[in-house]
């Protein structure tokens, strides 16, 4: 097990399985099928990112080096919550861009029956070691531990 430390965005604590990219993720493209179609397993629907494309983000801890994309992102963040289809946590390896703070921000502050905990600055070991399926636990203090 292997831990980091990062700045909390958006409280809370979870475990799941990772879902790394080492692109950025296009919010709008990412979650339309969830949004639009009804898509509850949130399937990456962003072909320009063959990490994530055709993968169910729903439940997983979506590791991250930023968010890219359009000036919806915020709010596309915060329906996916808002519908149940977010990830169980977002671990960025750099500082969080405006836009997805927006979201996770809006989602920790306005819905009481959705949790999805943001952590942003990890830095770039944290994306080098974390793999597909480790299991990533977020605590409260911002400490997230990854193991096999």
């Amino acid at each position: 097990m292997k831990q980091f430390k990062g700045r909390i965005v958006a409280k809370g604590s979870a475990t799941a399985k990772a879902l790394v990219s080492h692109n950025g993720l296009n919010t709008l493209a990412s979650f339309q099928k969830a949004l639009q179609f009804g898509d509850k397993t949130a399937t990456c629907g962003d072909q320009n990112n063959p990490d994530l494309y055709g993968k169910q983000m729903a439940g997983k801890a979506l590791c991250l080096p930023r968010t890219i994309g359009s000036t919806t992102g915020g709010l596309v963040l915060y329906c996916a919550c808002a519908m149940g289809r977010q990830p169980a946590c977002m671990l960025f390896s750099e500082p969080i861009d405006s836009l997805a703070a927006a979201g996770a921000i809006l989602q920790d502050v306005w819905l009481k029956d959705s949790s999805m905990p943001v952590i942003d600055s990890l830095g770039d070991e944290f994306l080098s070691y974390v793999k597909d399926d480790m299991t990533i636990t977020v605590k409260d203090d911002g400490i997230v531990e990854v193991s096999d």
